[in-house]
């Protein structure tokens, strides 16, 4: 098979932020090109101009493409032959600047994968959206959890009905690693997520609370109606919360219940989801992705596995795993499958196609608007001793 089909050619991958002593940065560029479909060949690794330009050889960027900022990077690539120049914009940066980057790389023509939350403020969100619309691209949000397999599997299966109505989600995402004020230890990437003026509105809830939510809301497909939230900070001093339980109201009457924490120790990275319906209940571990319960009265738990070639996996399922079952596929392959379903759209797009923009597999900018929608919501719940705030965004997916 060609690669990208009718495109033939790997897509060429730009990657903003990432530059020493970042984390996703590295995770978005191993991500995208996993499935030999991009090549990384542009950066704007870092705001320090000295420190984007160090940062290039760790990604084998070329020195002439190795730029000092974002404009620069934009301004240049634009200048190169259509034959040479970027596909599209990844967006690694603190959150602060996802808005800038990204609207700028919209407007250049070029595609963008945003990482979360989407954007500092609602405001920006909803402005972003409608770039998103001007400028025809792809654009995807990195909501990697929604790239395991057994979670796209439950995704198919519980809009097929098999779990029936869907009555409560319980979902958390507990950490421990900011149990102590690390960001008074110059740590890089605990001093911009505990710094308003870079996280935004929210600190564990804009970091991880997000992730949380996305995963409910793409599993089961409810439409929120209402929030109420109770934000904390319990290491004196932290200018954000590190803490929070929220409940959400769903249009069908079904509720959730969602807490997020960095600060209990000893966890690690433990996003974990239950979803009960009427004809079935399902849980599933981010730290043992590849198994997920089924419970029904009466019947013997079931345990199903990562298998693409067992006869329970639905399409979904199979179509997100790369190796046979026993072999355990993780978080790169998760991150990478909302690469992959993104490149489908932008060799499409490259080669005059139709793309779908709204119902997507890969989170897009309805999903990211949605998450600032309910970063913006919790904090202000939370401000009113939990007051019950609408949760319903009108761009939401329906």
């Amino acid at each position: 098979m060609a690669t990208n089909g009718d495109l033939n050619r790997k897509l060429r991958m730009a990657l903003v932020g990432g530059g020493s002593g970042a984390f996703i940065g590295r995770v978005h560029a191993t991500a995208a090109v996993l499935d030999n479909r991009a090549e990384l060949v542009a950066g704007a690794l870092s705001s320090n101009p000295e420190r984007a330009k160090a940062s290039a050889p760790d990604y084998d960027i070329p020195e002439d493409r190795a730029y000092t900022s974002y404009q620069e990077l934009i301004e240049k690539e634009l200048a190169l032959p259509e034959d040479k120049r970027i596909d599209f914009v990844s967006v690694a940066t603190p959150n602060h600047m996802h808005f800038p980057v990204a609207k700028a790389a919209l407007e250049a023509g070029f595609n963008v994968i945003c990482d979360k939350p989407m954007t500092l403020t609602l405001a920006e969100a909803e402005e972003l959206y409608e770039v998103v619309q001007k400028s025809g691209a792809v654009f995807a949000v990195s909501h990697n959890y929604t790239g395991y397999p057994l979670i796209r599997m439950a995704r198919e299966m519980i809009l097929r009905g098999e779990l029936g109505e869907i009555n409560a989600i319980r979902v958390q995402y507990i950490q421990g690693w900011l149990r102590t004020k690390l960001e008074d230890t110059d740590q890089k990437q605990a001093a911009w997520r505990s710094d308003p003026a870079k996280s935004g509105a929210a600190g564990a809830y804009g970091d991880i609370g997000t992730h949380a939510y996305n995963l409910g809301r793409y599993m089961t497909g409810l439409l929120p109606d209402k929030v109420s939230a109770h934000l904390t900070t319990f290491v004196e001093g932290r200018k954000l919360d590190d803490y929070g339980t929220t409940v959400i109201r769903y249009e069908n009457g079904a509720l959730c219940t969602l807490t997020a924490s960095q600060i209990s120790h000893g966890r690690e990275n433990d996003l974990a989801i239950e979803i009960d319906g009427t004809k079935a209940a399902l849980t599933w571990r981010q730290e043992n992705p590849n198994e997920m319960i089924i419970r029904q009265n009466g019947e013997p738990h079931k345990i199903y596995t990562r298998d693409p070639n067992a006869p329970f996996m639905n399409a979904s399922g199979a179509a997100a795993c790369r190796i046979p079952s026993g072999h355990p596929e993780g978080f790169f392959e998760a991150f990478a499958n909302v690469y992959r379903a993104a490149f489908d759209a932008m060799a499409l797009r490259a080669t005059g196609k139709d793309f779908e923009k709204k119902d997507t597999i890969y989170p897009n900018i309805h999903d990211g608007v949605e998450g600032m929608y309910f970063i913006q919501q919790c904090v202000a719940s939370s401000s009113q001793d939990g007051a019950w705030l609408p949760l319903k965004h009108e761009v939401a997916r329906r």
